[in-house]
């Protein structure tokens, strides 16, 4: 039978979720702050079961605010209360554990050889216990820890980081080591227990938590363009030059995903409206039949009435598109706004502090 929930434990964790969840609409009080006064309410004992399920960032921001709000008057106090007690009462335990209840059901239905095949095809991968410590380490720490390793092993570890905290440490590796790690992020795969087992080594060397490996997939060109617009336009230039000189096309994977056609509804209006002057309604009525209805509007808002006036009624007239059709032409919508913007004729934002 599936292991039921322990009622303690179900009701810190419905805290921890209600108390990350409840508060961004408090309309006197900052977010942090009413987080704060909750976790203030708790014993001790309960308050530290809540950190402990917390992401590091949000451990950090709390921590920080809790002394702020020790003179909080009674009125605030309620007003916190009401809003997560209304926020805790829609919320159920249903997920708690339910990995332990899926995999007891199965075992019954299957029996426990092909249970554990079904579970290998089906589960979500999460990292190993031990590769979560890295969440808790500065930049600065995890770089001095890497520096010295084979680059595969360096990417490994960057894998599992956010996207800010792996820019930040890639940014500072030694630059001839960066344009490998990038590329060997951008092509990791399946990853072996003996690397793992690397990866626990340098954590005890820095006195994290050991815990048992397990074998992980991460790393793509998605994961890379994200931390190539964390790292600023110089830098990230630089490496995907180096990379194209390995793997153009993947290179070229890792641009397209660095700056998409959704992206352009970050474009502010003038740069907008100077990227969509330069393309040709053949591009840009299949490329807005594919957009949104939110950055279709702002990409019309930047046009003359006329001439937007005209491109709707150009795709009207069009009908249904492949949607082979539709991408292609938002790719050339795309690479015409990069010229723009290598030309210094726009600015298309991304990129870090080398964008202003």
């Amino acid at each position: 039978m599936a292991e039921v929930m322990e009622p303690e434990a179900a009701a810190i964790d419905g805290a921890a979720e209600a108390l990350a969840a409840a508060m961004p609409d408090l309309p006197s009080l900052g977010d942090e702050q009413a987080a704060a006064i909750l976790l203030l309410l708790f014993s001790e004992d309960e308050a530290s079961g809540i950190l402990s399920r917390l992401e590091p960032n949000e451990v950090e921001q709390l921590s920080s605010v809790m002394y702020s709000v020790a003179d909080i008057g009674a009125d605030e106090i309620n007003t916190v209360l009401d809003r997560f007690v209304d926020r805790a009462r829609h919320r159920t335990t249903i997920g708690y554990r339910s990995d332990i209840q899926i995999q007891a059901m199965l075992t019954a239905a299957l029996g426990e050889q092909r249970a554990e095949v079904m579970i290998s095809r089906t589960a979500p991968k999460k990292p190993a216990p031990n590769l979560e410590a890295l969440k808790w380490m500065a930049p600065e720490e995890i770089a001095a820890m890497i520096e010295e390793e084979h680059p595969q092993i360096a990417a490994l570890v960057l894998s599992f980081l956010s996207t800010d905290n792996a820019a930040a440490v890639l940014s500072l590796l030694p630059s001839d080591m960066q344009d490998d790690v990038v590329y060997r992020l951008a092509t990791l795969g399946q990853v072996s227990n003996d690397a793992i087992e690397t990866i626990e080594h340098l954590l005890t060397a820095f006195h994290a938590p050991k815990g048992s490996g397990t074998v992980a997939t991460k790393g793509d060109p998605s994961e890379v363009a994200a931390i190539m617009n964390q790292i600023g336009k110089k830098n990230s230039a630089r490496m995907i030059k180096a990379l194209a000189k390995r793997d153009k096309k993947l290179a070229g994977t890792i641009e397209d995903e660095m700056f998409t056609f959704a992206d352009l509804i970050t474009v502010e209006p003038k740069d907008l409206g100077t990227i969509m002057r330069s393309v040709d309604n053949t591009q840009l009525v299949p490329a807005l039949k594919g957009a949104d209805e939110k950055l279709r509007a702002k990409i019309l808002g930047c046009m003359s009435s006329r001439a937007a006036q005209t491109l709707e009624d150009e795709m009207n007239e069009r009908g249904p598109m492949p949607m082979s059709e539709v991408i292609e032409a938002q790719k050339s919508v795309v690479a015409q706004a990069r010229r723009l913007a290598d030309a210094g004729d726009v600015v298309i934002g991304g990129g870090g502090d080398d964008y202003v």
